[in-house]
């Protein structure tokens, strides 16, 4: 079973308590943030400006707000494979102080690190304290044999890497039972060895958790030598979700992007609709939003599946 790859903490952690919140099952909830050309957040448009579409059918925007005061759960899932041994240091302290700034009254939030296993450093909780110690934790988990998967294939196939089993886990375990709205942040080079399921398995579960993936690229040039290595996967996963690909760059640090990610799920639309198409056969549907702003672009979750009731 999937699940029991990742470990668990030995202690219950704590937590406060917090308010739950009813969710129509039958609207479709989307979190939208829209951007001018020159790349700066819009935060001041109107229900008015949005059209949004199923398969290409209108839909009636029944639910809108600029408010973002919905509970928050994220999850922040920290490549530990050898390839970041050098910058596991950096993304502590970093991700510490994102913490800090980003969770409010009634959020939460939880850490996995993630190498040749996935492993729950910790679980759901408001305290900072607990996910300070979370990070304090972080520690090289590699596979034998070095960065990147040998050569010839193996009987057993090599487990490096295992960042889409850990999205995976993410979504399915810990945020596709929590209410309000849900991001995962990745901080990896994006290197996948030895996950058993697929780049579109991890998406969808994090589509069916209704959760917004932003991945940060952050690459050790010196762990690859000659390979290459690609950010496509993250792109992929961060562009279906309605999340984004930030690149950690000299001029752009971790944590800048860390201050990127927190103005931006700070300044979401949420907008809400009933299908008119009730039909809920587990099928994927299709989601755009459109502005009537020419030059904003919309950045938001390309669709939802249309699960089947639970008995049916």
């Amino acid at each position: 079973m999937l699940a029991a790859l990742m470990a668990m903490p030995q202690q219950r952690p704590e937590q406060e308590p917090t308010a739950t919140i009813r969710v129509d099952v039958d609207v479709v909830n989307v979190l939208a943030s829209v951007r001018d050309r020159k790349g700066r957040l819009v935060g001041d448009l109107g229900k008015e400006d949005f059209t949004i579409y199923e398969d290409g059918v209108e839909q009636e925007i029944r639910y809108f707000t600029r408010e973002t005061e919905l509970p928050l759960t994220i999850g922040l899932l920290v490549d530990v494979s050898k390839s970041q041994e050098r910058l596991i240091e950096i993304e502590r302290e970093a991700a510490y102080r994102f913490f800090s700034e980003v969770l409010r009254k009634g959020d939460l939030a939880f850490l996995i690190s993630f190498g040749a296993q996935a492993e729950l450093l910790q679980d759901l909780t408001s305290s900072t304290r607990l996910l300070k110690q979370g990070l304090e934790r972080l520690r090289l988990n590699a596979a034998v044999g070095g960065v990147l998967p040998p050569p010839v294939p193996t009987a057993s196939k090599p487990r490096g890497t295992i960042l889409f089993d850990a999205v995976y886990l993410a979504a399915q375990e810990k945020l596709r039972g929590e209410v309000g709205r849900k991001a995962m942040v990745l901080i990896t080079d994006g290197v996948d060895v030895g996950s058993r399921v697929s780049r579109e398995e991890a998406i969808e579960a994090a589509q069916k958790a209704d959760a917004i993936i932003y991945s940060i690229y952050y690459v050790d040039r010196s762990a690859y030598g000659w390979y290459g290595v690609s950010d496509s996967d993250l792109k992929r996963m961060s562009e279906e979700t309605g999340g984004r690909l930030l690149r950690v760059e000299r001029k752009n640090p971790l944590e800048q992007i860390f201050q990127e990610i927190q103005e931006e799920m700070r300044s979401q639309y949420a907008i809400g609709y009933t299908p008119t198409n009730a039909t809920k056969d587990g099928g994927f549907r299709r989601v755009e939003i459109r502005t009537k702003g020419k030059d904003l672009k919309v950045q938001a979750r390309k669709g939802y599946y249309a699960v089947k009731p639970v008995g049916s």
